[in-house]
């Protein structure tokens, strides 16, 4: 069903507004032209910063806990660069360097779903996000009634899997008996699940979770000679690859599942799709999703801007959205398994 004249009036504004806030900031600032040349930077830069803070991790000049929270901020970066890539805004054209920033950002962040596979996946979303069968958002939870099992699945998407997939397949299921969903599509979602956490996610995860319920066994008085002698292989691992993306993973997925709306809005309506979320106590996840919550209502409307000139922008471009019905904070759609009409 065709969403309303109004509603493709008030989007049709956003958009032109919004275009109109990064013109403006672009005639000022030349510098942002040189976007292949920014986003190969920051990759790399992060990546370095990244190298260094696990030298300084073995070096035992900074402490785990700092480690693991800079890796986590920083990766956040990358995660923002990879979405970036994923919309090809830098070097769609030099496959060699697109490709090469593609496998950077994945190697920091390894068990995330692979960046190439994604990318199918995250253009799905932005057709039809909102949709029960906007694949990308219902696999971190958005959707779902708040939950024990929602908050244990959403840093992890391999355990996500394990816990929801009965779920998710009925779901699927049912969708394509509608024709929401392609054959073809029904064998992607297939191949995303045998493959998308391969080949850094399944395995890292796995270690996380056999060292996690090994010292729940040593609590108890029970250890194992030969695990303890080979422990100090693992930490590295779990202290510079698998927490610090845990944890990202965590802030990005609650803030990105409670940020969309999902089942119950208009397809194709922009203005139901996302509201602006950055409540005060979301502060800490924030940080670890680069200010995810405040920005990506924005790419919602417009799409093919780097994520440094939305944060850059936001506070005029989120105004303009706030000014023209995009809700802001409503943490109440949480309760309510993120629908847009809620009590």
């Amino acid at each position: 069903m065709a969403i309303s004249t109004q509603a493709q009036t008030q989007i049709r504004t956003i958009i032109h507004a919004v275009n109109q806030v990064y013109s403006d900031y672009r005639k000022t600032h030349v510098w942002t032209n040189h976007q292949n040349f920014i986003g190969l930077s920051l990759t790399i830069l992060t990546g370095i910063c990244i190298v260094l803070t696990g030298y300084g991790w073995f070096k035992e000049i900074i402490p785990t806990w700092l480690t693991v929270l800079l890796i986590a901020f920083l990766t956040s970066i990358l995660h923002e660069i990879e979405h970036d890539l994923i919309h090809e805004l830098y070097f769609k054209r030099q496959k060699f360097i697109y490709h090469f920033m593609m496998l950077s950002v994945f190697i920091f962040r390894p068990i995330s779903l692979n960046p190439w596979i994604r990318k199918y996946w995250h253009h799905f979303h932005h057709q039809h996000s909102g949709m029960a069968f906007d694949i990308e958002e219902r696999g971190i939870t958005n959707g779902d009634r708040l939950s024990i099992v929602r908050l244990i699945a959403l840093p992890d998407l391999f355990l996500s899997a394990l816990l929801r997939v009965p779920r998710l397949r009925k779901e699927i299921t049912i969708e394509a008996e509608k024709g929401n969903l392609t054959k073809a599509d029904v064998q992607r979602i297939n191949r995303t699940l045998a493959f998308g956490l391969l080949p850094f996610g399944v395995p890292l995860t796995l270690l996380w979770y056999l060292v996690v319920m090994y010292k729940c066994a040593v609590l108890f008085g029970y250890t194992i000679p030969f695990v303890e002698a080979k422990l100090y292989l693992v930490y590295p691992l779990l202290v510079l690859l698998v927490v610090p993306n845990l944890i990202r993973q965590f802030s990005l997925h609650f803030i990105s599942s409670n940020l969309h709306y999902n089942g119950d809005i208009e397809h194709g309506n922009v203005i139901q799709q996302v509201q602006v979320f950055n409540p005060w106590w979301s502060f800490p996840m924030q940080w670890f999703c680069f200010y995810f919550g405040e920005t990506h209502a924005i790419h919602h409307f417009v799409v093919n801007e780097p994520f440094y000139l939305r944060q850059l922008t936001r506070k005029y471009a989120n105004k303009v959205l706030l000014n023209h019905g995009i809700r802001s904070n409503d943490v109440r759609n949480i309760l309510f398994a993120n629908r847009y009409f809620h009590p």
